[in-house]
């Protein structure tokens, strides 16, 4: 049997990270919307404010980022491209999905962003290496 490449490793952490994810939005967002509500077909949207709110979107852009991930570490792996390099990327994603998840939380506005570009730019470094190894390059 083969052992996961790290960038398939990831990925799963990364799942893993989302269903934890889930379940920190999950509570205040019950508690903010009352169990008659979220026990009902929820035809009426109500919008989550404050931390339920922002841990929501934090949700949502996890999925959002693996949505993106997941070909990076599927293209790396079947390319034969998985290297130090990739990784490296593969890592700074996860930390970065990690790191993301309280700032966005807390509300912190510029570092949000920073950490976000950071996951995002390793990500498409990431799916490049693969590409251009995949090519032959």
């Amino acid at each position: 049997m083969n052992a996961l490449t790290i960038e398939l490793q990831v990925l799963g952490w990364s799942g893993l990270l989302a269903a934890v994810q889930l379940a920190l939005m999950a509570v205040p967002a019950n508690m903010q919307l009352g169990p008659r509500y979220t026990g009902s077909a929820r035809d009426e949207q109500r919008q989550l404010t404050g931390v339920a709110g922002r841990l929501e979107r934090a949700f949502r852009n996890q999925l959002e980022g693996l949505v993106m991930y997941a070909p990076a570490a599927i293209v790396v792996t079947a390319a034969g491209a998985s290297g130090p390099f990739t990784e490296g990327c593969a890592i700074a994603y996860l930390a970065a999905r990690i790191v993301y998840i309280p700032l966005y939380g807390f509300g912190v506005r510029w570092w949000r962003s920073v950490v976000w570009a950071v996951g995002f730019l390793a990500t498409i470094l990431m799916l490049i290496a693969g590409l251009l190894q995949g090519a032959g390059g």
